[in-house]
């Protein structure tokens, strides 16, 4: 009886770890509170995400938790007006003002980071994108023209000198009130009403400070 040779296919497992791999550059859109020109933004990102890998990761910084429902609707609308077949959206929203803090952990080398012309990081004067190229060293596209109320701004800084301001009205009030404290007999009562006083003033900042937020 005649043997017939058979080859059997060779298969070749590959130990090639995940850092053997290109890496995959993202384009992180810092979404901000103030309201988007949805449509307008989508639109531009789609054309810089085809430049950048077709990869979105939609990154939003919401400076308490009063405001990050409404930063998470935003976020939400707009990764539905990108999400399609050939861009790949993610999104992350967390709590904070100090942006190089929140990409510290989330920015790649190879990461690309676009954000817009009138966001500004808390009390700084320079815009945003000014401030994270000094500090992350980062390739920032700026977008102009997106942000539907630009008059939220202006609103800001005032609520926050007013803020600032009772607090020092407050602080100044109550150092004077305990002076006079101070002065009375050193007894039960003495202690008891500047121990009050201390309680009063710290209340009535945490609360004017709610009031004008």
């Amino acid at each position: 009886m005649k043997k017939t040779d058979v080859n059997l296919p060779t298969f070749v497992v590959s130990t090639a770890s995940p850092a053997d791999f290109p890496p995959v550059r993202r384009l992180i859109v810092l979404v901000p509170e103030s309201d988007l020109d949805i449509a307008m933004v989508a639109r531009r990102l789609r054309e810089l995400a085809n430049a950048f890998g077709n990869h979105i990761l939609l990154f939003g910084l919401s400076k308490d938790a009063t405001h990050e429902p409404g930063l998470r609707r935003q976020v939400v609308a707009l990764s539905a007006m990108l999400r399609d077949e050939h861009i790949l959206v993610d999104s992350k929203v967390e709590i904070g003002s100090n942006w190089p803090n929140a990409l510290h952990s989330e920015l790649r080398y190879e990461d690309v980071i676009a954000c817009f012309s009138a966001q500004y990081p808390g009390f700084a004067r320079k815009p945003l994108h000014q401030f994270l190229e000094s500090n992350l060293k980062s390739t920032v596209y700026v977008l102009d023209g997106a942000l539907r109320q630009k008059s939220r701004l202006p609103s800001k800084w005032i609520s926050e000198t007013l803020a600032w301001g009772g607090s020092i009205g407050l602080v100044l009030g109550f150092f004077w009130l305990q002076t006079r404290i101070v002065q009375l007999p050193h007894d039960w009562s003495h202690t008891l009403l500047l121990y009050l006083s201390l309680f009063a003033e710290v209340g009535g900042i945490w609360l004017w400070n709610k009031l004008v937020d």
